[in-house]
């Protein structure tokens, strides 16, 4: 099976130390990529600054997106990417605390494919990555 690699932005630790748990008790056998904001985040997607080498930092299958970030949020990188065809049919699956109704619409006008409170259990997690990357599986 060909590397898969699922890109977590998030910068709470606490979150991410969760979805690494979450990630490893569903035995999904996919790299876990974590950037911390949004910035970072631009970044790595558009391979520029240290993530210039695809074969170290390749395009993700899956992006799981927090929000509240640092430099840019997690509605701002979605616009972002929608406005680069070769970023538009990575599916966005948001991660947030945030369970307000305007954020929801937000977040599917700008595109997200799923939307989930946190904290999300593994099973769910694993439900999710395996909808979205039906090449990952459990190992």
């Amino acid at each position: 099976m060909p590397d898969v690699t699922v890109l977590l932005v998030e910068d709470n630790e606490d979150d991410v130390f969760a979805m690494e748990r979450a990630f490893r008790k569903a035995a999904l056998s996919a790299n876990l990529t974590v950037l911390t904001d949004g910035r970072q985040a631009m970044d790595y997607l558009s391979g520029t600054g240290k993530y210039s080498d695809r074969a170290d930092n390749p395009l993700p299958s899956l992006i799981f997106l927090d929000l509240k970030l640092p430099y840019y949020n997690g509605h701002e990188l979605m616009e972002w990417m929608r406005d680069r065809p070769i970023l538009s049919d990575i599916p966005i699956v948001i991660l947030t605390g945030s369970d307000e109704t305007s954020d929801h619409q937000r977040c599917v006008s700008n595109g997200a494919k799923d939307y989930l409170v946190k904290p999300s259990s593994p099973e769910i997690v694993r439900d999710v990555v395996k909808r979205f990357v039906p090449l990952i599986g459990a190992q």
